[in-house]
């Protein structure tokens, strides 16, 4: 029996500062995020899910709401902290990302080898805790599609994974998980047999965001 897990990245954030906003509270979507994460669960509206697992983080709770608002059928709502955002984004949370290699020098350490700094996490870490939940939801809920909302380090981190793909930030980014992409990924009992990934839906850009 396969157990469809549709894994998303959250949908995009009004940061007007640009700053990388880590683990920070009060980083809602914006109004394109808002309707990213509309056009997603009508775009999941047939799929059947039937549970929705988010991370803690405000913008991943809210697209997990919309996408649910959007649902032919309400889903089951949870919360997994597995799903939070990378660790190592707690040192550099706050600093415009321009600004980061001046004032976060151990961000070129992580960047050499993630996991051998004081909280940060490596690669089978940090992927391996979206794939725990898919897993989870496979072994808790066999058939039952399911969705997952996460972030784009641990999504990518867990895409290394399957692939079997060096443990390196070439590969860490070469396929990257758009803002409201998907990584769909079947699991035979809770083992993972394929995986896809699935472009954002293509939306217009509301008036305020082109602003």
């Amino acid at each position: 029996m396969l157990t469809p897990v549709y894994v998303i990245r959250h949908a995009d954030v009004e940061n007007p500062d640009r700053v990388l906003y880590g683990h920070l509270p009060g980083f809602n979507l914006s109004a394109l995020g808002r309707a990213q994460a509309e056009a997603l669960g009508d775009r999941l509206r047939e799929a059947g899910i039937r549970r929705i697992v988010h991370s803690p983080l405000d913008r991943a709770a809210e697209t997990a709401r919309i996408v649910n608002s959007r649902l032919r059928e309400p889903a089951v709502m949870e919360v997994d902290p597995q799903l939070r955002e990378a660790d190592f984004s707690r040192y550099l949370q706050g600093v415009p990302f321009w600004q980061i290699p001046l004032r976060r020098p151990l961000w070129f350490v992580h960047k050499t080898r993630r996991g051998i700094v004081a909280g940060d996490e490596s690669y089978d870490v940090l992927g391996g805790r979206v794939l725990d939940v898919a897993r989870r939801l496979a072994r808790e809920h066999p058939g039952e599609p399911a969705a997952v909302v996460s972030h784009a380090d641990p999504i990518q981190a867990a895409w290394v994974l399957l692939d079997g793909r060096a443990h390196n930030e070439r590969e860490m980014y070469r396929k990257a998980v758009d803002r409201a992409g998907t990584l769909k990924i079947e699991l035979e009992g809770d083992r993972p047999v394929s995986w896809e990934y699935l472009k954002p839906p293509e939306v217009a850009r509301p008036a305020d965001a082109a602003a």
